[in-house]
């Protein structure tokens, strides 16, 4: 047909037949195209994922054979049988949490340190997973511990006579009879998918995200809302502060909470170190974003992409430097099991992973005094944090305290100086002992005198305030009992471990019987807060220690053993709660936890790998993006932060899970 209509075309000689020529082979063309099928617009870019399946973000779905495993929202699952003083969901009557805080968790200030010298990165990372995967649903009924003031071994005073402590919220339709004890709900996904980063709900995201919030997702920007020096937005932002998500608020941020950092987890002012790791991933979503090509992808394409990365870097450096660096040795993965439910369970968020001894009353920063200016060195000081120039370099001393609900800290001493400080030196160990920054946390309440609330947290001596204490040891003795969890011989039995049948048999010491012959004990021992005594103190390599040393010491000995000090407040072997008998058993060699503890951390993190879909090690989607843009997953944490800092690599260790 084309061929005829050129040739009779060759043929015309008269303009005016032109025009008529020329409109017949438009029409006839036209015919032509009719008859094929439609083509796609030129304008639209191919699709490079045409089988990408973004992660849901309450980690619905991830499961195709039980949508709901591991969804926001989901119960928490038990190993063991509940435990609960009616067999429903009445609290467990045992001795008062601070009096055995006291007895226990004490560390009289003495520092003990990891024995397998793991840096603070390992509480730091635990903590910031705990906040991708696991928080209660709360708003429980108030159930104070009691704080009793002449307890001999009570060495704070409270001014409210009581330690603050609110249930769990029981899940719905639970809690109604023995074959349907309360159950706790989880509010997050349970999967290391960076809800840390981007929440669980399309409102949280799109707040979040760069662009204009306006409940239409498809205009908003590839990248996270940062502000222009690359620190995580505060809530007024985007104008009026009422309007951004809600994050947890409390203690000197109580009193202005238009200063809270917004992230996607609600509790990323929590302190300072956990503030400064959101803004890492933050910064590294957009440093992916910004490696993609400026062409050829959408921004939602980009956003995903660079999600679907950061979401498996947290596993990368979890299942590969986090969980080796804690001793924790998982058999050979094996693929996804779609039969394996990876919500958390009550044992390991109530008690396996309360590893609160770890973290350190404060935190030691060295940087370069040419990178602040005098303003910024004084605001530091009026926030009480101890600045120390010395030549060419100042060192930040910032109490635990001081750490707490303050986003300022991040933006005024840097995000790189933090992270690096945390390598250098080694956490406090995994043991029974809990530094009084948390297990004694002085805080002040403004009262009905006082004109400025900010003034309690300004100064302590203010006139009209309450001092309290916030005893995180005893919180979670409490918390165990709230959520019903088995006892310490029960729950060994439940993760296949024999019970203990003696006191010595859970710490590994030789006697459970007070010193009869020491001076220094007199009286009820119980009593005596003299039984604490710290009389010898031994290194790594068993040499001695002077007693009251600050660095080096990873084993102490007390003047009375644990294993007396046990007997002496539960009287019976089965009488001692999970919490307390899990922390008091010696470390599994090349471990930084006993036998419960890394059973617990086993199966869940096992569960957490196992029962995911999207694992890196089962998406082949992280290998197109490597292979098409050059972009890893497998980045240890240490080059993360090199690539998102001012701080070089070469000035980290090579896993910063270890101190120098």
């Amino acid at each position: 047909m084309f061929r005829r209509i050129h040739t009779a075309r060759a043929t015309q000689s008269c303009k005016d037949r032109r025009g008529v020529l020329a409109g017949t082979v438009l029409a006839v063309i036209a015919a032509i195209a009719a008859t094929l099928p439609a083509l796609p617009a030129e304008a639209t870019a191919p699709d490079p994922f045409p089988d990408f399946e973004a992660r849901s973000l309450d980690g619905g779905g991830n499961n195709r054979q039980n949508p709901t495993f591991g969804q926001v929202g989901t119960n928490y699952l038990r190993v063991g049988q509940a435990n609960y003083g009616d067999g429903i969901s009445s609290q467990v009557v045992g001795p008062p949490p601070r009096s055995s805080s006291n007895r226990v968790f004490n560390d009289l200030t003495q520092n003990i340190f990891s024995e397998r010298n793991l840096s603070q990165f390992a509480w730091s990372w635990g903590q910031f997973m705990d906040h991708v995967f696991g928080l209660a649903q709360g708003g429980g009924e108030n159930s104070p511990i009691g704080f009793d003031s002449t307890d001999p071994l009570e060495s704070f005073s409270n001014g409210f006579g009581s330690i603050p402590f609110r249930r769990d919220a029981a899940a719905p339709n639970t809690g109604t009879s023995r074959s349907n004890p309360r159950q706790a709900v989880n509010t997050l996904s349970s999967y290391i998918d960076a809800f840390n980063v981007y929440g669980g709900t399309n409102d949280r995201l799109e707040w979040l995200r760069e662009g204009p919030v306006d409940g239409n997702m498809a205009n908003n920007g590839p990248k996270l809302l940062l502000t222009s020096d690359s620190y995580l937005p505060r809530a007024t932002a985007r104008g009026n502060a009422s309007t951004a998500p809600r994050m947890a608020t409390d203690g000197q941020l109580a009193g202005h909470p238009q200063d809270r950092a917004v992230a996607g987890d609600v509790r990323a002012n929590e302190n300072m170190v956990l503030t400064d790791m959101h803004t890492l991933f933050a910064r590294e979503h957009n440093r992916i974003v910004d490696a993609l090509p400026a062409t050829g992808l959408t921004d939602e394409q980009k956003f995903q992409i660079a999600r679907r990365v950061v979401g498996a870097e947290q596993q990368f450096v979890t299942y590969n430097e986090f969980l080796p660096a804690m001793g924790v040795n998982l058999p050979s993965y094996a693929g996804y099991n779609p039969n394996v439910n990876s919500e958390l369970s009550t044992e390991f968020a109530t008690v396996g992973y309360r590893a609160h001894s770890q973290i350190h009353g404060e935190f030691e920063i060295t940087a370069k005094a040419d990178n602040y200016s005098d303003t910024t060195l004084n605001t530091l000081r009026q926030k009480r944090v101890e600045v120390t120039v010395e030549g060419p370099d100042v060192e930040f001393e910032v109490p635990l305290q001081v750490a707490f609900f303050d986003p300022d800290l991040v933006n005024l001493i840097g995000a790189g100086p933090i992270l690096k400080g945390l390598t250098g030196e080694a956490q406090y160990k995994n043991d029974e002992q809990i530094d009084n920054a948390l297990r004694s946390t002085l805080f002040q309440v403004p009262g009905p005198e006082v004109t400025d609330p900010d003034a309690c947290f300004d100064d302590p001596a203010t006139p009209g305030c309450f001092q309290g204490v916030v005893d995180l040891g005893a919180i979670d003795i409490q918390r165990g009992r709230d959520h019903g969890v088995p006892t310490y011989n029960q729950m060994r039995q439940a993760y296949g471990l024999p019970a203990k049948t003696s006191f010595t048999a859970i710490t590994g010491e030789s006697t459970d019987q007070f010193p009869k012959d020491d001076p220094e004990i007199t009286g009820n021992p119980t009593n005596d807060p003299n039984i604490l005594d710290f009389v010898q103190l031994f290194d790594s390599d068993g040499n001695a220690v002077p007693v009251g040393a600050d660095e080096g010491a990873v084993v102490g000995v007390r003047r009375s053993t644990l294993a007396a000090r046990l007997k002496a407040i539960y009287g019976k072997v089965g009488n001692v709660e999970a919490f307390v008998g899990a922390i008091s058993e010696p470390h599994v060699a090349g471990s930084e936890m006993g036998e419960l503890n890394l059973a617990i951390w086993s199966k869940q993190y096992a569960a957490l790998r196992d029962g995911d879909r999207f694992f890196y090690a089962n998406d082949p989607v992280l290998t197109t993006i490597k292979q098409r843009y050059g972009i890893t997953y497998q980045r240890t944490l240490g080059q993360l932060i090199s690539l998102n800092t001012d701080v070089p690599a070469g000035q980290l260790p090579a896993n910063v899970f270890f101190a120098p």
